[in-house]
């Protein structure tokens, strides 16, 4: 493999956990908790970052290290405990997929006004022609970094237009005058939870970017995927702040649709449909993609089939959604489950960091070690506790 094509194999695997980060329950949360909170929200955004990165940086270095996925980690630490991770990011990758055909059915309705299950098929037939391609990992790479760009771009125009206080922002930032634990298990849920930790890391894998010879690299493409989700997240954050400080009330079924539209007429509302259906596709193909790598462990047919398996996880994901519904509440619910799923696989991450049998001679960094450890104590806690609000979420 020559530089070039190692570098866009890196590049591709930030962009595809960004974008699995930066879905339509990226977009939704953001809105829905910017009305709730408002410039407080600022403050949501910081601590789910500094959680979210130190959570990545583990994750990543020790399957990049080992050059083994999650779950064979995990059967590492104890056997047999891969098989009840693996089942369990699975069931959250669906969950999430879910709400990500829901946010694709959302934008395909903002554009063309198609009836959500219309919208859902559509796109869920888009994701699959992606993995019937022979080269599908290439494919996956492309799509995610050109829709990645494009949508750091349309919400950083949007952005400019709706002339959010910025000052205000800051200032809660780092004053908030309330703390809104369930806001942020959901944003770190959303970023960094269930299957999105690994999907960039599974990816590097599968490209045999692995070891410690390449720990540079891999750290660097993590630190890329967090970096442009967090990018991201400000400039939606600001552009949405920047419609409800005019009193605007985001519309219920359709908040960040609402919220550019209000903010940029029109044009933006268009946009924006073009924006959260982006969002969704990518996240529909890294979901899918990475709960079937997890998957690969249970049997040989899933290993050799895996394109397939991920075609069946995509179909499964449409169908539920098509008889279920309710994509907002989906989306943020999925969020939040994910985060109650983060200090489950983190610690099993944080027992392999020093174990020899699986990263040999690599001496994981003690104040990440311990970093990594706060994290799973206050997202297990700030999980509990959010389990009142995921339940009338969804009364």
């Amino acid at each position: 493999m020559n530089d070039k094509q190692n570098r866009s194999i890196l590049i591709g695997a930030a962009f595809l956990m960004a974008t699995s980060a930066i879905g339509p329950g990226f977009l939704t949360q953001t809105a829905t908790f910017t009305q709730e909170h408002g410039a407080n929200f600022g403050f949501v955004i910081l601590a789910s970052l500094i959680l979210s990165l130190i959570a990545q940086w583990n994750v990543w270095r020790v399957i990049g290290v080992s050059g083994m996925r999650g779950q064979d980690v995990a059967n590492k630490v104890l056997p047999g405990l891969g098989y009840f991770v693996a089942l369990l990011v699975a069931l959250g990758g669906l969950a999430f997929n879910i709400g990500n055909i829901g946010g694709a059915a959302l934008g395909l309705n903002v554009l063309f006004n198609t009836n959500n299950s219309i919208g859902a098929g559509i796109s869920a037939i888009i994701a699959i022609l992606i993995f019937l391609n022979r080269n599908a990992g290439k494919a996956m790479d492309t799509v995610t970094k050109v829709l990645g760009a494009m949508m750091i771009l349309l919400i950083g125009y949007v952005t400019i237009v709706t002339r959010p206080p910025v000052g205000e922002a800051l200032a809660r930032t780092f004053m908030p005058s309330e703390f809104p634990y369930l806001a942020i298990i959901t944003l770190v849920g959303g970023t960094v939870g269930g299957y999105i930790t690994f999907s960039g890391g599974h990816r590097l894998i599968d490209a045999g970017i692995t070891g410690k010879e390449n720990l540079g690299q891999i750290n660097r493409s993590a630190t890329l995927g967090m970096s442009v989700a967090a990018i991201v997240r400000v400039l939606l954050f600001l552009a949405i702040l920047g419609v409800i400080a005019t009193g605007f009330t985001l519309d219920a079924d359709n908040p960040p649709a609402s919220a550019f539209q209000q903010g940029a007429g029109t044009i933006g509302y268009k946009l924006f449909g073009l924006v959260i259906w982006a969002a969704a596709l990518t996240s529909v193909v890294g979901a899918a993609y990475t709960s079937v790598s997890f998957l690969r462990t249970f049997a040989d047919v899933i290993d050799k089939h895996t394109d397939k398996w991920i075609i069946g996880f995509i179909a499964a994901s449409t169908l539920i959604f098509i008889f279920i519904g309710r994509p907002v509440v989906l989306l943020v619910l999925a969020g939040s489950l994910n985060g109650l799923i983060l200090p489950i696989t983190l610690g099993i991450m944080l027992l392999a960091a020093r174990n020899p049998k699986i990263v040999g001679d690599y001496k994981h960094p003690t104040w990440l070690l311990v970093l990594g450890i706060l994290v799973v104590i206050i997202t297990a806690y700030l999980g509990i506790t959010s389990l009142k609000g995921i339940a009338a979420l969804w009364s």
